[in-house]
């Protein structure tokens, strides 16, 4: 069961006993005091995915609970978001979102591609999520957001069977403020925290930077690529050597005559891993249009057929 009747926003008015809600001290308050809720990319399409369910006038019911500070607690899991909303009765209301977190296989998949590119690491690791990040996510095969309603888990302790509840709705309006907040809260209810991914992140672009730049080992090659000398000596005879490709200095010097070796050592330098010719670009998709004009008015439909277009964008650019 799920929300409260229409005294409290329900379906009917069999609970009128109840009458208003009991203020809350305290509560979490939504810190948009009117009009649409969300500020960023990441939670205004959070909300527009939910509206394209049909969910819009449900949610609208929770907009003032959100408001008025009716939501106690709210905590974001791997998987579930939990929170606490005070409704009309003594006890507040117990309410759960689920949502499946992915799959380890398919972090790696996503960290890898996000590691590959020094544009998203940066924008990451300077706590941001671009917009071209649900395309990453996408075309790796997951998807930041729910496909369809039937993904996510709705659950509240309250009588009325409406789903989403005006508790519910209020909990996913406080959820996406908690995703202007910190970005990093819609990745954390995917399944990786914030410290877990940047962590990994810094760990597999460190691993790319340094692939290339061994250190010296038993075979006598050096970290630069060329065979190691003792004492200033040639490499001796017998002496097991691996041809390596030169990096960095090496590689700059690697061309010139020996005798101009030591003119050119220090004016010579090249960056350890090499730069592209150009500035990466990002190939962005069919709905960049869409991100860039807005929602439609809602006489036409609204956000709901923002998200609708969008889908069709996609299929038809496939």
């Amino acid at each position: 069961m799920s929300g409260e009747p229409e005294s409290e926003g329900g379906a009917n008015g069999r609970f009128a006993d109840y009458g208003r809600p009991r203020r809350v001290d305290g509560g979490l308050r939504a810190r948009s005091t009117r009009g649409a809720i969300g500020r960023s990319w990441w939670s205004r399409r959070f909300l527009e995915v939910l509206e394209s369910f049909a969910l819009g006038t449900r949610l609208t019911r929770g907009r003032s609970y959100a408001r008025a500070g009716q939501v106690v607690r709210l905590e974001v899991a791997p998987g579930t978001v939990d929170a606490v909303v005070q409704g009309s009765r003594a006890q507040p209301y117990e309410v759960r979102i689920a949502l499946p977190p992915f799959p380890e296989e398919l972090w790696a998949r996503v960290e890898a591609e996000l590691a590959a590119q020094a544009f998203f690491s940066a924008r990451l690791l300077a706590g941001d999520l671009p917009p071209e990040l649900e395309e990453l996510f996408a075309a790796a095969g997951a998807p930041l957001f729910p496909a369809g309603v039937a993904q996510l888990r709705q659950r509240c302790s309250c009588p009325d069977f409406a789903v989403p509840c005006k508790h519910l709705a209020a909990t996913f309006y406080l959820l996406a403020e908690a995703f202007d907040a910190d970005p990093f809260q819609l990745l954390h209810w995917r399944g990786r925290s914030r410290a877990e991914l940047l962590d990994r992140l810094r760990v597999l672009r460190a691993g790319a930077e340094t692939a290339g730049d061994r250190p010296g080992d038993a075979t006598g090659v050096a970290r630069s690529g060329v065979p190691s000398t003792t004492d200033g000596d040639a490499p001796r005879a017998g002496r097991d050597t691996v041809d390596a490709p030169p990096v960095g200095a090496a590689r700059a010097l690697a061309g010139l005559p020996p005798a101009l070796l030591a003119e050119a050592v220090d004016r010579f330098w090249l960056p350890p891993v090499p730069l592209p010719d150009r500035p990466p670009s990002l190939a962005t998709g069919p709905d960049l249009l869409l991100r860039q004009l807005g929602a439609p008015a809602p006489a036409i439909g609204g956000p709901g057929l923002l998200e609708r277009l969008r889908r069709a964008y996609r299929l038809l650019g496939r």
